[in-house]
């Protein structure tokens, strides 16, 4: 009898979700028209809310209808009715503070790995790069507003701040700083991007650098953003156990990284001391160590 009660239960339980309101979440589409950078993040949150939608209820994901700039979309978050509810970015105390994280690096760290857009007529004056210090000789181009700036310049790398995405490319091309650090998962698309209207940008071709840079979603921090928060947690946990998360994180780096050049390039590593005590660094299988794409060819 109570395997009846139980069941009934049940079926109240799922045409109750199946009547609901659907969660909306709206996210940025982006800093600029044609920026693919997170397209893959979104494909992987619908992912996440297809795998509990019969516990949690129906979903719609939608993009606002306007670009903008990273700090512009964490202040819509964090503002009653904002434009967006949700986003994703590389994460910052400031960031962590203002927003609810959900610790899962969504893309295994690879945002970690910095190549170098550089001026064509630059690679000369970068093949000597051996060390942290000679790197130190060439200024770095970031915008004041991103966490890598105190990541860099902890290290005694030489910044250059700009202010705004955009600008940088314009920036690095008319010779305000000398190397522009992006992520491998952005700098291909980036620099095809940009190649139509800055022909002389171009692709350091030796060096990487790298530190522990994860990128998670972020919500509001209120009590109808903590359960997102949670069905979203939930759902990550059931793509990684599922093997799914691993099967679409190896789709997306053979997809962003088909174009780079990775093998034997030098690294140099520095540390994040911005992370936060709570940054899953230890969890096995949440991060890339590019082994593969880094080693020698033979």
């Amino acid at each position: 009898m109570l395997w009846r009660v139980l069941l009934i239960a049940l079926l109240c339980l799922d045409a109750m979700n199946a009547m609901a309101a659907p969660l909306r979440l709206v996210y940025p589409p982006g800093q600029t028209p044609g920026d693919k950078r997170y397209e893959y993040y979104w494909e992987l949150l619908a992912a996440v809310l297809a795998t509990n939608a019969g516990q949690y209820g129906p979903y719609v994901i939608t993009s606002a209808g306007e670009n903008m700039n990273a700090s512009r979309a964490a202040r819509e978050v964090a503002t009653p009715d904002g434009l967006v509810n949700i986003i994703v970015r590389t994460t910052s105390p400031e960031l962590e503070g203002q927003l609810r994280p959900i610790r899962v690096p969504l893309d295994k760290g690879l945002t970690g790995y910095r190549l170098f857009l550089i001026r064509s007529d630059s690679q000369a004056r970068l093949t000597g790069v051996r060390s942290l210090n000679d790197l130190a000789r060439f200024g770095i181009g970031q915008d004041r507003t991103w966490v890598d700036v105190r990541i860099l310049r902890a290290a005694g790398l030489q910044v250059v701040e700009g202010e705004g995405y955009a600008g940088l490319f314009r920036m690095l091309d008319v010779g305000r700083f000398d190397l522009f650090s992006r992520g491998v998962n952005e700098i291909a698309d980036e620099l095809a991007v940009q190649r139509k209207v800055l022909p002389n940008l171009a692709i350091e071709r030796e060096l990487m650098l790298y530190y522990p840079l994860p990128r998670y979603f972020f919500v509001p921090r209120t009590p109808e953003g903590e359960k997102v928060a949670r069905r979203i947690e939930h759902g990550l946990e059931r793509l990684i156990r599922s093997g799914q998360f691993e099967r679409r994180y190896q789709d997306y780096k053979r997809l962003v990284l088909r174009d780079l050049p990775l093998h034997g390039r030098r690294v140099l590593r520095i540390p994040n001391p911005t992370l936060s005590p709570e940054t899953p660094l230890g969890v096995a299988g949440w991060w890339d160590d590019l082994a593969v794409e880094l080693r020698e060819r033979p």
